[in-house]
């Protein structure tokens, strides 16, 4: 079970610093995946694989996934979708 929302914004954070070499001190909740962190649509679909692997779940909201503009977005998504997994007993 994938923990905090705290966590899970560290963990977000952790994932795209390390995926895109990216300053983590860069990686705020407003800050915008394509303006401010120059990522690209071939960056995007990197971005979904790379935060399926590191919280063992598939990102399958298309809908969600393409509204995600800022890292909260994307932060806010992963914890939309931990929600919505069927809880383990």
């Amino acid at each position: 079970m994938i923990s905090s929302n705290e966590t899970i914004s560290r963990k977000v954070t952790e994932v795209l610093a390390e995926e895109f070499e990216l300053a983590p001190d860069l990686l705020t909740a407003d800050a915008t995946l394509y303006d401010d962190l120059g990522l690209d649509s071939l960056d995007a679909v990197d971005m979904v694989v790379a935060l399926e692997k590191a919280f063992g779940m598939k990102m399958t909201n298309e809908d969600a996934i393409r509204g995600v503009r800022t890292v909260g977005d994307l932060t806010a998504v992963v914890i939309k979708i931990r929600d919505q997994q069927p809880r383990k007993v």
